[in-house]
C-alpha cells in the first residue's frame, strides 16, 4: 500500500534532531578536544569556552535548520506532494 507524508512537526522534528546533533558532536569534539589540548603548543591551543560552546551551537543550529526543512516541506508536499512510501501489513 503506498502512503504519502502530508505533513512533518518542525517544532518536535527540530527538538529531536538538535538534541542528536547535540550529543553525536561530542563524539567528535572531545577526543578532538583532548588531542589539541594535548598537542598543540600553549599560545596556539582552542578555548575551553569554544569547546563547550560548539554543542550548543550544534543544538541551536540543528534545530533551526530542521524546523526550516520541515516547514518549507510541508508548503512543498500541497503544490507537488509528499514523500511516497510503500508499506506492508505484518499478515501479507
Amino acid at each position: 500500500m503506498k502512503q504519502q507524508i502530508v505533513r512533518f512537526s518542525p517544532h518536535q522534528n527540530g527538538k529531536v534532531m538538535a538534541v542528536m546533533m547535540a550529543l553525536s558532536s561530542l563524539v567528535f569534539l572531545v577526543p578532538f578536544a583532548l588531542f589539541a589540548f594535548a598537542m598543540a603548543p600553549a599560545n596556539a591551543r582552542p578555548s575551553f569556552l569554544m569547546v563547550l560552546a560548539m554543542p550548543i551551537v550544534y543544538l541551536v543550529m540543528g534545530y533551526l535548520m530542521v524546523a526550516v526543512g520541515c516547514a518549507v516541506y510541508n508548503f512543498l508536499s500541497g503544490y507537488i506532494g509528499g514523500i511516497e512510501y510503500e508499506s506492508r501489513g505484518l499478515d501479507a
